[in-house]
């Protein structure tokens, strides 16, 4: 979206479209970057060392993908450093997650976030500094723009975090070697997708380069990909990323639920027998989806809930039933 935007500006100036700085997709001039020290591939190597190869074999299905890095709510701006500088070297792209707007997840399993509106500013501003002149692929506020939809967020916050939301893509989409995907929930959330695409204009989508589907959900490809060109169409053939990272199987139906004794509205934590899906990639055979993507990173819990361990914390045994149970034939 951001590339037409400046096409036009250079045209409408006469100006040679050689001589005026477009902005270069990063996706295809290399890779995606591999964290060769993500929590999976210490896995694996103990796993390995102890002799259990069967297991050091299953999780390295995980640990050899290129998986997103989250941020939040440490100061970002090493670390961002860090992890560009790395994937730099290797000529590949790395897949960025800011999270840490304030009043995160509503104060549930992942809450946190920045004190108030200055803070949060600061830390984006310390995360584009961060990046610099580097390549990065950013996903921006897992969750933030469906939670105003579906009114978790209380009323007199709405406002306020629209107007982060729009400050945080116009930082990032600043930056010359950055791709932006606000983030928009999933089909099985927000299930008119219209009901999205007021807060999502307001929240900057027309800076961004497109918006950001099933992050740490478990819809499959193709209902993701059929609800993401609808609301693509409402906002003017916006591209879109879908996170593929758990959902080879699908998500927990309703009777799986209570055959486990999970409750329906916790069947999206840590639901048993899911599967990785799709490896990522930026051929994905859509002209609208720029990638698939992992962006929940596989292993890791979704929160307190089923068994699970705090948000975000490796869970060896969801991680050896994620890939033992991925299927070879999708």
């Amino acid at each position: 979206m951001r590339l037409w935007l400046h096409a036009a500006v250079c045209l409408a100036a006469m100006l040679p479209l050689s001589g005026c700085r477009m902005f270069e997709s990063p996706m295809r001039r290399g890779g995606l970057w591999v964290n060769p020290d993500s929590p999976a591939a210490r896995q694996a190597h103990e796993r390995e060392h102890e002799g259990k190869n069967g297991d050091a074999a299953l999780i390295r299905r995980i640990a050899q993908q290129p998986v997103a890095e989250w941020f939040g709510p440490a100061p970002p701006r090493e670390r961002a450093r860090s992890i560009t500088e790395s994937a730099a070297r290797t000529g590949s792209i790395p897949v960025l997650v800011a999270y840490h707007i304030p009043y995160r997840d509503c104060g549930r399993y992942s809450a946190g976030g920045a004190r108030n509106r200055a803070a949060y500013r600061w830390w984006i501003e310390q995360f584009t500094l961060g990046i610099g002149d580097r390549r990065a692929i950013v996903v921006l506020e897992p969750d933030a723009v469906a939670q105003l939809v579906d009114r978790c967020v209380p009323r007199k916050l709405r406002k306020a975090r629209l107007e982060m939301l729009r400050d945080a893509v116009a930082l990032f989409a600043a930056l010359p070697h950055v791709k932006v995907y606000l983030d928009a929930g999933n089909p099985n959330w927000i299930k008119n997708p219209a009901r999205l695409v007021r807060p999502l204009r307001e929240a900057g989508i027309e800076q961004a380069d497109g918006f950001a589907l099933n992050v740490s959900n478990f819809q499959p490809t193709r209902r993701t990909k059929a609800y993401g060109h609808r609301l693509s169409t409402a906002l003017d053939k916006a591209h879109f990323i879908i996170d593929t990272s758990r959902n080879g199987n699908g998500p927990l139906r309703a009777h799986g639920a209570a055959r486990h004794g999970i409750r329906a509205r916790d069947s999206w934590c840590n639901p048993p027998g899911r599967a990785l899906g799709e490896p990522p990639s930026t051929h994905t055979g859509d002209p609208l989806v720029d990638a698939y993507l992992w962006i929940k990173r596989p292993g890791e819990s979704d929160g307190t809930c089923n068994g699970g361990p705090p948000a975000g914390r490796w869970w060896t045994k969801y991680a050896l039933d994620l890939a033992r149970n991925a299927s070879h034939h999708r």
